[in-house]
């Protein structure tokens, strides 16, 4: 017997990214300056696809392989210190 996918209300639940990369289909991508960063975790807490690694309360660089570019990363920072910029200039 066939297992249907894990959903609710029509939707594929979050975090399914760990099973599939989706980042190469991205508009833009998030631009970290760790010198502006104070470790606050709001970027790691509220990414939806946990993209953000994380080690005794450190952040560090995106997996771009598995950010999709929302930009909630960047939006949540206090310091701003996360600019979304076009993935075209990264090509």
């Amino acid at each position: 017997m066939k297992q249907e996918p894990d959903m609710e209300g029509g939707k594929v639940k979050a975090g399914t990214t760990a099973e599939a990369k989706t980042g190469s289909w991205k508009i833009q991508r998030p631009i970290w300056d760790k010198k502006k960063c104070i470790n606050c975790m709001f970027c790691v807490i509220y990414c939806p696809e946990n993209c953000i690694p994380s080690k005794t309360g450190i952040r560090d660089e995106t997996n771009l392989d598995y950010c999709k570019g929302c930009g909630i990363c960047a939006k949540v920072c206090p310091v701003k210190c996360i600019a979304m910029d076009a993935e075209v200039k990264h090509i």
